[in-house]
């Protein structure tokens, strides 16, 4: 069962730029490689969303973003090191959320704990 945990987050001024990771605990880089990795993000009275997936080798790395957030998230993986990112770029209050890392294949899917990302002046 593969494990993640989430760094990276923190407060940044409006219009500045983070990059959030995601560690998988995971048996090996081919196990990690074929799974389905995502950013979500949760705001206080919000539903959970998506803002960024990538899918595992068998798909070939395909990326997806909703508008909100297209052109200024980037999602990338690293399946030598087991690790998922999402470059946040030109970042606005309206960012401001817990993002949560997931791993999904087939009927699994796992989260990470969250970490938290704030917005402000």
């Amino acid at each position: 069962q593969v494990q993640l945990v989430e760094s990276g987050g923190g407060l940044v001024r409006p219009g500045g730029s983070l990059r959030l990771s995601c560690a998988a605990s995971v048996a090996s880089v081919n196990v990690f490689s074929i799974y389905t990795m995502g950013w979500y993000r949760q705001a206080p009275g919000n539903q959970r969303e998506l803002v960024a997936g990538i899918s595992g080798i068998s798909g070939g790395g395909k990326t997806n973003y909703p508008d909100s957030v297209k052109g200024r998230f980037t999602i990338s993986r690293d399946n030598a090191k087991k690790t998922v990112y999402l470059q946040m770029n030109s970042l606005s209050p309206g960012d401001t959320a817990v993002y949560y890392c997931n791993a999904a294949i087939g009927s699994i899917t796992v989260w990470g704990q969250g970490t938290q990302v704030t917005v402000s002046s």
